[in-house]
């Protein structure tokens, strides 16, 4: 007999089965809804359905400065799917859509990643009074690819079509291809809901999950989801005084009110770059101007006049800006090592005790607790505090930290801030 080998032996990599293709819905794509009485026909179809809602929107923020609903679509058991222009009957889209609005008071809604479309439904009329988000859930089950295919392929075995997601959703008519990925998005969603709400059974984290979807639901949304500032401007690291930052401004207060007059995203009227290279060039003629890169195209020279005047005006302030915006709370932590170096031992502390818990319930550390949260907690803690464990649990409520999400993080927190 040959000597076995000690060598182990190689791993075997174990290949995930082939999802099963959905190039398109069961049912076949349905007629988008338009006019009042086809809006008036799909509250009746989703009236007569059961059980909760799956609902998305599809938008067109990379080329609209609004963020508006230029599509909805919902899908109900035992009524199938359906398909909302909200903006194609040049109505009032809230009193074109208040039929489908009061049917979908009925039940529970099903959104994906609920946050990203929860303000334009809320925009023309439309909120949950029970909601599940399956992106939400993903997270807190602990997996690591939560997009919408993602998850249909590991729970449901299922392969989706390539999306349209990023598309210009305004465009009419809308191409059939665009509309067969609006009706995947909700074709199995009321499935999807059923099989991570198992997972999440599995691991104890139902009660989670609940506390998570309605902290969701009850928080204020607001409507104009723009969160841009000038002083986000990519590349404003670049501007080195004061005189820069007031240009960066005007040029992009300016854009901001083109782009919103005119419902066009703002960097499709002047990107970014374009505002910081006139800003560090500072030119005062329209020579100057358009010799700079994009300025140099057609539409850009017949806007320079435009333009040039806005970066007069920064010159001509006589108080331009300072770099840092204003702010209440705690300094970037890059610069805590030195401001308040002990700030920065805590926050160390309190994120190395955050990662660890994290690791023991699958639960990303950001879904814990924001990370703002802890920075402001760890900013302003004071050392001397007699006792640790209910300060932070003040704090946290005050804060608007889940009852779970304090279960988990006030002891932990407890022992790393209360050695200093």
């Amino acid at each position: 007999m040959s000597e076995q080998s000690t060598e182990p032996a190689p791993e075997t990599a174990v290949a995930e089965p082939e999802p099963t293709p959905l190039p398109c819905p069961a049912d076949g794509v349905p007629e988008v809804s338009v006019t009042p009485a086809q809006i008036g026909a799909a509250a009746d179809l989703l009236a007569a359905g059961r059980g909760p809602f799956a609902v998305d929107a599809e938008r067109a923020s990379g080329f609209r400065y609004s963020n508006r609903a230029y599509l909805i679509q919902i899908r109900r058991a035992g009524a199938g799917t359906v398909l909302i222009d909200p903006v194609g009957a040049g109505e009032d889209p809230a009193a074109l859509l208040r039929p489908v609005a009061e049917v979908l008071d009925d039940d529970e809604w099903i959104l994906h990643a609920a946050d990203q479309d929860l303000a334009c439904l809320a925009d023309v009329g439309m909120w949950p009074k029970a909601l599940y988000d399956t992106e939400l859930a993903g997270r807190l089950a602990g997996f690591e690819r939560v997009n919408l295919a993602a998850m249909v392929q590991r729970l449901l075995g299922l392969g989706l079509a390539k999306g349209h997601g990023a598309a210009d959703w305004s465009k009419r008519p809308l191409p059939p291809e665009w509309l067969n990925y609006a009706a995947l998005d909700v074709e199995v969603l009321i499935e999807l809901r059923e099989a991570i709400a198992d997972v999440l059974a599995g691991q104890g984290k139902t009660d989670w999950a609940a506390q998570e979807f309605n902290h969701l639901r009850v928080t204020d949304i607001v409507t104009s989801t723009r969160r841009d500032r000038w002083r986000r401007t990519s590349g404003i690291h670049k501007v080195r005084d004061r005189r820069g930052l007031a240009a960066v401004r005007e040029l992009w207060l300016l854009r901001d009110q083109i782009a919103q007059r005119r419902d066009i995203a703002p960097g499709r009227i002047l990107p970014d770059s374009a505002i910081i290279a006139a800003a560090v060039a500072n030119p005062t003629t329209v020579e100057e101007l358009t010799a700079l890169p994009v300025f140099t195209g057609p539409k850009q020279r017949r806007s320079a006049t435009t333009w040039l005047a806005a970066l007069a005006a920064a010159r001509e302030n006589p108080d331009p800006p300072d770099a840092a915006e204003p702010t209440s709370g705690p300094p970037p932590p890059s610069r805590w090592s030195r401001r308040k170096p002990e700030a920065a031992a805590r926050l160390e502390a309190a994120r190395v005790a955050l990662g660890q818990l994290s690791e023991q319930v699958t639960v990303p550390t950001e879904n814990l607790l924001t990370p703002e949260l802890v920075r402001r907690l760890c900013w302003d803690w004071n050392p001397a505090t007699p006792d640790v464990t209910t300060v932070i649990e003040e704090f946290l409520t005050n804060s608007g930290a889940r009852p779970w999400q304090r279960e988990l993080a006030v002891p932990v927190l407890a022992a790393a801030l209360g050695r200093g």
